[in-house]
């Protein structure tokens, strides 16, 4: 029973992150900008090395959510952006610009690369009742925004719709929702969170919807089994997680194509 309790507001937590993250990774697929959560996250992480360099801890969040914004006010030129360059290859040069930016901050601060390694990894099993609360009312807010404009959203990851305005609100609302998750959880989780459960979804249906609902089933049961193990064993939990969910795709993946295989 002890357990239980232990696990209970961490297992909340990583549902929280499996319903917003699986309906983000429905719209980076279809967008097929795969690692532009892994990048807005690294650039984001640049805000926190830029704090923790400065000696501005207490204000991490402040710097985090303005290098959220800039962020955002980047990404949302990517359509016009993939006209002159791929878009992956931009992407691509700004996660190893950011990388490279976070790592010359840390460098030069007593903790550096421990405080790279927090935010890497991150363990969810150490989120308090205040962050899960926290947690709980900036999803809400970002999920409400998305239901009533989930039209307008899709048609503009379809391509079918083009508005710089929009596009922004899109990538912003993308961008807090992670400066939150990354604090929580570490980059690592948080990107698996974004695209493997998304992937597994779209291993049996096209529909966006159905889509999601099997992602957060696979999320779902993944998260209860590594945090159950991870406790048990002392083993890095957001690690473990990623690792089962990937196992999850890949053995979902064999079976699709050997089921084709012998049709």
């Amino acid at each position: 029973m002890e357990n239980i309790n232990i696990l209970f507001i961490p297992f909340i937590g990583c549902i929280l992150l499996i319903l917003l993250h699986t309906y983000f990774g429905v719209h980076v697929l279809e967008r097929g900008i795969i690692f532009v959560d892994l990048t807005l996250a690294q650039f984001i992480t640049v805000g926190a090395a830029a704090a923790i360099y400065c000696g501005k801890e207490s204000s991490q969040a402040l710097y985090t959510i303005a290098f959220a914004i800039v962020g955002s006010l980047v990404l949302s030129l990517s359509k016009k952006i993939s006209r002159i360059v791929y878009i992956e290859a931009f992407i691509g040069v700004l996660y190893i610009f950011s990388f490279a930016a976070s790592i010359l901050l840390l460098d030069r601060t007593p903790h550096g690369f421990e405080e790279l390694k927090n935010i890497l990894n991150g363990n969810i099993l150490w989120i308090t009742g205040k962050d899960l609360f926290t947690m709980f009312i900036l999803y809400t807010i970002i999920g409400i925004f998305h239901l009533i404009f989930w039209k307008k959203f899709l048609a503009l990851s379809k391509g079918t719709e083009n508005s710089y305005l929009w596009e922004f609100l899109f990538f912003l609302s993308f961008a807090l929702m992670l400066v939150n998750s990354i604090r929580i959880a570490g980059i690592l989780q948080v990107f698996s969170f974004l695209i493997i459960p998304a992937l597994i979804g779209r291993l049996t249906t096209q529909e966006p919807l159905k889509i999601i609902l099997k992602g957060w089933i696979a999320g779902f049961l993944v998260s209860i089994a590594g945090m159950i193990i991870s406790y048990k064993f002392d083993i890095s939990t957001s690690s473990l997680i990623v690792a089962l969910l990937s196992i999850v795709f890949f053995v979902m993946l064999g079976v699709k194509l050997t089921g084709k295989r012998y049709r």
